[in-house]
Order: structure tokens, then C-alpha cells, then sequence
């Protein structure tokens, strides 16, 4: 797929990259897509939740009734899951919610999102995407030449510059990150992709294979 390049004025540079095939022209494979973001999403879990059962519970163990004859079940002490101010009953407990996810298939789900937003048109490749500072004013001047600024865009650097992610921290729906940052559920959840020529390369390299 040939795409022109633009500056970050949306100007055309006169020049274009080609999309290698093998990673952004491939079969989607929704499954693999899910598996990544299923995982990806477990993995921002802390897994931190806890409820206390009746054995953490101070209180009496005392038997609060007699054994029979009282017309209904067995009564329990004051901690039993069934009474006010009782333990929680297979309540929460601290746990781990990743999961091993095999390399190819990460990588799968990954050209299978870049492929899925090649196929709509949602890519922008710039010669070059950087500020001699951090502006914010700047970096939504640029977005709107780009036709992005209505969208949820994700900027894609090859290198990390601080300038630029300073420049996006403070719009809430603008996400930039570096090719080795890149994950499928980033993907997806932008509306569109900001690439920039070296970005491309970098992706390319790091997934062709």
C-alpha cells in the first residue's frame, strides 16, 4: 500500500512509503486480537481487592442460640456469613490476573489491528514529528492540520522525545507512544494513526517477521 507523506503542516512533501504487506495488508485475526487486549487489560489489573471472612473477624464465636427446638435453621456465632456484620462468603482476595500469551500471537494481534486501520484509510505518515518545545497549543495546531483533531489519535514515534509527549499529556484523548511501546489495544483504540517515516521502518522491522 502507497501512502504520501505530509508534514506536520499537512502539507505533501512530495513523497511516499509503501506498507509492507506482511505487516500492515494481512488477514485480520480477531481472535488473536482478543487474547492480546484480554491480556494487556488483565495486566493493568492490581489485583489488590480483599474482603474479610468470618475468621478475620473479631468478634464472639459464642453459639447465639440453642441447637433445636428455636423453629428454624442451626444459628451460627455473630461472624457467620449470614448475619449483619458477619464475613464476606467467597469474597475477593488478593490474586494475580496475568496470563502467558505466546510471542507470535501478540505479534499477530498486532499486525492484525495496524492491518484492520490500513484497510479504513485511518493512517497518516509525516516526514517527521517534533517540537522545539513543549506546547500544547503547538502540538493541537498540528493535529488539526492533520485532520486528526476531531479523532482519538495515536502518535506513533520511533524514539522517545519528551517534547512531544509533554506537548500531548494534558488532551485526554491524544496517545503517543514509541514503536517499542506500541500494543494492540493502543491501536484500537485510537480512531486514527500518526506515523512518521522512521516510525514505519522501526514498525516494520520489529514485526515483518
Amino acid at each position: 500500500m502507497e501512502l504520501k507523506v505530509v508534514n506536520i503542516k499537512g502539507e505533501d512533501t512530495g513523497k511516499t512509503v509503501s506498507l509492507n504487506d506482511a505487516v500492515f495488508g494481512i488477514e485480520p485475526n480477531d481472535h488473536a486480537i482478543y487474547l492480546d487486549v484480554k491480556q494487556y487489560l488483565a495486566n493493568q489489573r492490581q489485583g489488590t481487592h480483599k474482603a474479610k471472612g468470618r475468621s478475620e473477624l473479631a468478634g464472639s464465636t459464642r453459639k447465639l442460640g440453642r441447637q433445636k427446638g428455636g423453629g428454624g435453621a442451626r444459628p451460627g456465632d455473630i461472624k457467620s456469613g449470614v448475619r449483619v456484620g458477619g464475613g464476606r462468603m467467597f469474597g475477593p482476595v488478593p490474586r494475580d490476573y496475568s496470563f502467558k500469551l505466546n510471542k507470535k500471537v501478540k505479534q499477530l494481534a498486532r499486525k492484525s489491528a495496524l492491518s484492520y486501520k490500513a484497510q479504513n484509510d485511518l493512517i497518516t505518515v509525516v516526514d517527521k514529528f517534533d517540537l522545539a518545545a513543549p506546547k500544547t497549543k503547538e502540538f493541537v495546531a498540528i493535529t488539526k492540520s492533520l485532520q486528526v483533531a476531531d479523532k482519538k489519535p495515536l502518535i506513533i514515534l520511533a524514539n522517545a522525545n519528551n517534547n512531544v509527549y509533554l506537548s500531548a499529556r494534558n488532551l485526554s484523548s491524544v496517545n503517543v507512544v514509541t514503536v517499542s511501546e506500541l500494543n494492540t489495544y493502543a491501536v484500537l483504540n485510537a480512531q486514527a494513526l500518526v506515523l512518521t517515516e522512521e516510525s514505519v521502518a522501526a514498525i516494520e522491522q520489529i514485526f515483518k517477521a
